[in-house]
């Protein structure tokens, strides 16, 4: 395995040190000016924020419903699981640009569900879900669900049956089994989901372009517009090394607290 681990460390690393040094002025003459002009420019600050919270309420939704789907999926019959399976990765097989789009046609003020709104009387005029964080936010979230999904329902496939039957042998009623229970045994597995939607959530570019319509600015698109229109690489390199260490950061601090094997799923 050397070789393959060498050449992929070389082409993940090698672009890597380059952004490190571009971030920093050069090799020559090193400066930290570009992380200075990151502390001191407030309109960073509220595309970081921006970003954050954005991202929070995506991975915050998203594990939400993908406990329920995976629950269901752990609780089903093999005809049932195997469709609902099919709901879950034929939309995740899509190209992102496709289902940006598409939820960009539904949510428009002259969309499918504004117009089944007004048409039920439901609302007096179209309500405001494209070209605003409502939007990116639902198209985030309906891309970001599968990835969520699967780390959850693993841990349930693999929780001890026996265990929920001992529970109910005592007098535990159906809601105490699953709080008390069964919900402690599958946090790690959600713990572990929230943190690897939170990190694809950081990286987002496409959704939040089209459906924010160039009013929600998340951090890649401004670290885009810095390299394709502004040309101030230096600065798109430091926002892509902070994004970086704060994801590794994240990464570090669950595994330490949930470990490892718990955050893949393998409940114990």
């Amino acid at each position: 395995m050397a070789p393959a681990i060498i050449l992929i460390g070389g082409l993940f690393l090698i672009p890597v040190g380059q952004l490190i040094i571009l971030s920093f002025d050069g090799f020559a003459e090193p400066s930290l000016q570009f992380y200075r002009q990151i502390m001191a420019t407030e309109s960073i600050h509220r595309i970081i924020l921006t970003t954050l919270r954005i991202t929070a309420l995506t991975s915050i939704i998203a594990v939400v419903l993908a406990y329920i789907v995976a629950y269901a999926l752990a609780h089903m019959g093999p005809r049932q699981r195997m469709l609902l399976l099919l709901c879950v990765l034929i939309p995740f097989w899509l190209s992102v640009l496709v289902r940006a789009l598409s939820w960009l046609i539904l949510l428009r003020n002259n969309g499918l569900v504004n117009s089944a709104l007004l048409e039920t009387g439901l609302i007096g005029s179209p309500l405001p879900l494209v070209r605003n964080e409502t939007g990116v936010i639902i198209g985030m979230v309906h891309y970001l669900v599968p990835y969520a999904v699967f780390p959850i329902y693993a841990a349930m496939q693999s929780l001890d049956s026996r265990v929920f039957m001992a529970a109910r042998s005592v007098g535990g009623r159906p809601w105490r089994v699953f709080f008390d229970v069964y919900l402690p045994l599958t946090v790690p597995s959600v713990l572990g989901a929230g943190l690897l939607v939170f990190v694809f959530g950081l990286g987002f570019f496409i959704t939040p372009a089209i459906l924010g319509g160039g009013r929600v600015v998340m951090l890649s698109e401004y670290v885009s517009i810095s390299v394709l229109q502004t040309v101030r690489w230096g600065l798109a390199a430091a926002l892509s090394v902070l994004l970086l260490v704060t994801t590794l950061a994240l990464i570090a601090l669950v595994r330490r607290f949930a470990g490892a094997g718990k955050l893949l799923g393998a409940a114990r």
